[in-house]
């Protein structure tokens, strides 16, 4: 039975311990003893050699490091020791002619380890006791190696020399080389094995209670998962490590397409409830939201039970805002784009192929925007999962959906903290009653918008009327308003999604304003148990960020202003040495009437006075007064205008150079014009894209509807 949503971790934890060579070995060690302490006659050495059984050392080493034996070394020396064995049966007052016997401290079954003795050659080294340090792990490291590398031919080699060693254990996690191959994902190496291995050899488990199957459900690779299936059809049932089964070690690791073939083999008798939640719950971790909507239409009563955490698949659901739209972080382009990508609605599948298919069969309608298309069909098939789960759950009594909404965590509370918008809106819409609902602090969900700056929730306020202002009157043990809220400084995650303290400053002003704007005139004025109001909070509570703001503004007018200025004198000095010369006579340009010196003189001038008016407004922003107000509007749209002057001067002083370019070189290299002007719309290019989106995010907040449009 699945235990308690085991990680990653948890079901290979073989890969993650940093003491796993001595950890495991010295547990192999003690496991070994003990086994060998109550071993049969049969089974173990003989009395003789028992006393003799200690660490061994070869004779000729001059080092104390213990050495790994040569390959052909250790197989002569399990052959003699086998060969003593049998010579101790055939004699048993022949002690003293009983060589010295290696123990095996990583296998727990000799008999399942060690391949046929007469397959191996027949002479060892002279051998002291001294380390106990086993040749088995020398002796199976071209196996290893092999298996690890995907090189059946020095496989092969090795197997046929000893005959057996593909069902071996050959690693101290007791790992066959089928465990190794399924993990390095060597297709044609596991298909090859697979044909040496018997059947029941394919259930061979690792130290950690893990398959070969297991270690191929957690590579991803489908084929590998087929073969061994196909000889075996008992494998999907066999459980690995903390008691998962296959199918749920595919879906932690979200391999989607592992996971649709596992489904389809694992007989459903073979897993119980614990599994089928265990399993919704990871696929939804995941993103498989068709695997996860497969499972809620075929298994309705999921959606309303919990796993061993205490938590529904909607509790999940509820902190994953990346899997909604309103959450999902998209470049410009992207954003820009993401109407325009159609998908088609989804539709229930009566079998888990026919949804797998609708994931990845229509991405060839929208050439380029693959990424774009999933990430959209990954926003939809979270929406329907969202209003199945959530359909399923209004089907109980009223004080069964408040326990599922309140334990162990309430769900609204926690979409409200992420800002996932669609499930609050799907909750809503169905069971109105729900923004009445309040936490242990007597907040809202509103509430928690304000203080984790969510401002796709906040604007959920404006669609119940006049409700609002009953629902802004809350206050908590502190007696803080939802004013107050706004007025303490937002979590750092929130704060950091605008670059700048000076823009952080802003739109923590935006906020302030809009919740202000949304109460009653009484509680602008309304004091905590500290005697402290909301616009005093917020002085309070944003004095650093204001000193922080100021320090940026400087910092980035004296640095632009700097390229103003030099941009400046370049462009007044050129108006007087213009490109050509000057007639000796009259003293008028050479090239007066041509096109290009006409470009020339204009763009000058525009980069001039723009250049100009760039240095005035940064100069602005330097000796500003740097109050709390002056960065909701003024220093913003300051600095604004000193971008754009800025921008538009390069790129008029760029013009001109390519103009008098051409000037100069008209008469001999025309053709060196366009690769010129071409060259010159680098620079501009590099600085709209490094500074177009500050310029955009700074006009939106300060001349448009800002954040809350």
């Amino acid at each position: 039975m699945l235990g308690r949503n085991p990680s990653i971790r948890a079901c290979f934890p073989e890969r993650f311990s940093d003491s796993n060579f001595d950890d495991s070995g010295q547990n192999s060690r003690r496991s070994y003893a003990t086994s060998s302490a109550t071993a049969t006659p049969s089974e173990s050495q003989p009395n003789s050699s028992r006393a003799a059984l200690k660490p061994l050392k070869l004779v000729n080493n001059a080092s104390k490091l213990p050495l790994p034996l040569p390959e052909h070394a250790s197989a002569r020396l399990v052959s003699q020791q086998t060969n003593a064995t049998n010579h101790h049966h055939n004699n048993k007052d022949a002690n003293a002619a009983t060589p010295v016997q290696v123990v095996d401290k990583f296998i727990p079954a000799p008999s399942l380890a060690t391949p046929p003795a007469s397959t191996l050659p027949s002479s060892v080294p002279t051998i002291a006791n001294v380390n106990g340090n086993s040749t088995r792990l020398t002796l199976y490291a071209p196996l290893y190696q092999a298996a690890l590398k995907g090189d059946w031919g020095k496989a092969k080699e090795f197997l046929n020399m000893h005959p057996g060693a593909a069902n071996v254990r050959i690693t101290k996690g007791w790992e066959t080389a089928l465990h190794i191959a399924a993990g390095a994902r060597h297709i044609a190496f596991v298909e090859e094995l697979v044909k040496l291995t018997g059947v029941a050899d394919l259930e061979r488990r690792n130290k950690y209670n893990n398959t070969a199957l297991c270690v191929a459900a957690a590579s991803g690779i489908t084929r590998i998962a087929e073969v061994m299936v196909k000889k075996n059809k008992c494998l999907p049932r066999i459980r690995g490590n903390k008691g998962v089964t296959p199918l749920y070690i595919a879906a932690l690791f979200g391999h989607r397409d592992m996971v649709w073939y596992l489904y389809k083999v694992t007989a459903a008798e073979d897993l119980t409830q614990e599994d089928y939640i265990g399993l919704l719950i990871a696929t939804i971790t995941t993103d498989l939201f068709d695997v996860a909507l497969c499972l809620i239409q075929h298994h309705p009563e999921l959606a309303t039970l919990r796993d061993s955490n205490g938590e529904t698949a909607l509790h999940v659901l509820a902190r994953k805002p990346s899997a909604f739209a309103s959450r999902s972080e998209l470049g410009t382009w992207e954003k820009f784009i993401y109407p325009w990508i159609y998908v088609e609605p989804l539709v229930k599948s009566s079998c888990p192929s026919g949804m797998s298919k609708c994931c990845c069969d229509h991405t060839n309608q929208v050439p380029g925007h693959k990424a774009i298309y999933k990430k959209k069909l990954l926003h939809m098939q979270a929406i329907v999962l969202v209003e199945l789960l959530w359909g399923q759950i209004l089907s109980l009594e009223d004080s069964q959906i408040t326990d599922i909404l309140r334990s162990p965590s309430q769900v609204l509370f926690i979409a409200a903290e992420f800002g996932v918008v669609e499930l609050i809106t799907e909750l809503i819409q169905s069971y109105p009653d729900l923004i009445w609902r309040v936490d242990e602090h007597s907040r809202s969900i509103f509430h928690m918008a304000v203080i984790h700056r969510q401002e796709k929730i906040f604007r959920l306020i404006h669609d119940i009327g006049a409700l609002k202002d009953m629902i802004a009157a809350y206050k908590d043990k502190n007696n803080h308003c939802i004013l107050h809220l706004a007025g303490k400084i937002a979590p750092p995650n929130r704060l950091n999604i605008v670059s700048g303290a000076a823009l952080q400053m802003q739109r923590e002003l935006l906020w302030f304003k809009e919740v202000e704007k949304n109460v009653q005139p009484l509680y602008k004025e309304m004091r905590d148990i500290n005697g402290r109001t909301p616009r005093m909070l917020f002085t309070e509570e944003h004095a650093k960020l204001v000193k922080e703001g100021e320090k940026w503004m400087k910092s980035t007018a004296s640095s632009c202003m700097l390229v103003a200025t030099l941009i400046t004198t370049v462009m007044f000095a050129a108006i007087f040495t213009v490109p050509g010369g000057n007639d000796n006579e009259k003293g008028t340009p050479l090239f007066l009437e041509a096109k290009s010196f006409i470009i020339f003189a204009i763009s000058d001038a525009l980069a001039l006075f723009s250049s100009v008016t760039s240095i005035l407004m940064f100069l602005s922003i330097l000796t500003s007064r740097y109050a709390e107000e002056d960065f909701l509007r003024l220093l913003p749209q300051r600095l604004i205008v000193g971008l754009a002057t800025l921008f538009l001067s390069i790129a008029a002083m760029l013009v001109a150079f390519g103009a008098t370019f051409c000037i100069v070189l008209s008469q001999r290299l025309a053709w060196i014009a366009v690769p010129a002007a071409l060259i010159a719309c680098i620079p501009v290019t590099l600085f709209a894209f490094l500074q177009f989106p500050l310029l955009v995010d700074m006009i939106q907040s300060s001349n448009g509807a800002g954040i809350f449009s």
